[in-house]
């Protein structure tokens, strides 16, 4: 099996670097974001003419993200119950944390992966929320 993990279930990397990489028994995600892999869109998002964010749906976002990380992790031929580590990067930490931890406590109910979440002024893209996620094989 290949160390180096992509998967068209999950939005294609904006760079040279894959959706995960396997090192031993720990599986690393690259940092991993909101967008639809079929159309590379952000859901719920709503930009201006200029490319300013109008609106977007942090609900939709974290559900999304949630899939994609699964769907990379499932490439691996792991299980979700195996995430040993979670980093999220919000956006808007005051607007949208209080969704993410009820959205996570859903998500990840029994998994008790260690967790940090940070706030970030921007993303690579227009987007809300990053997972960067660690998976154990043991």
């Amino acid at each position: 099996m290949s160390n180096i993990i992509n998967t068209n279930s999950a939005a294609a990397p904006l760079g040279n670097y894959p959706h995960a990489r396997r090192v031993g028994n720990l599986l690393f995600l690259s940092g991993i974001g909101s967008r639809n892999p079929k159309n590379n869109e952000v859901p719920g998002l709503q930009l201006d003419e200029k490319g300013n964010i109008v609106s977007y749906d942090f609900t939709a976002e974290c559900i999304s993200v949630f899939e994609n990380v699964k769907a990379i992790i499932e490439a691996a031929g792991a299980e979700w119950n195996q995430i040993v580590d979670v980093t999220t990067y919000l956006t808007n930490m005051k607007d949208d944390f209080k969704t993410y931890n009820q959205l996570y406590n859903q998500f990840f109910e029994g998994v008790n992966a260690c967790r940090t979440t940070v706030e970030v002024k921007s993303l690579p893209t227009p987007i809300s929320i990053e997972l960067k996620v660690i998976v154990s094989f043991e």
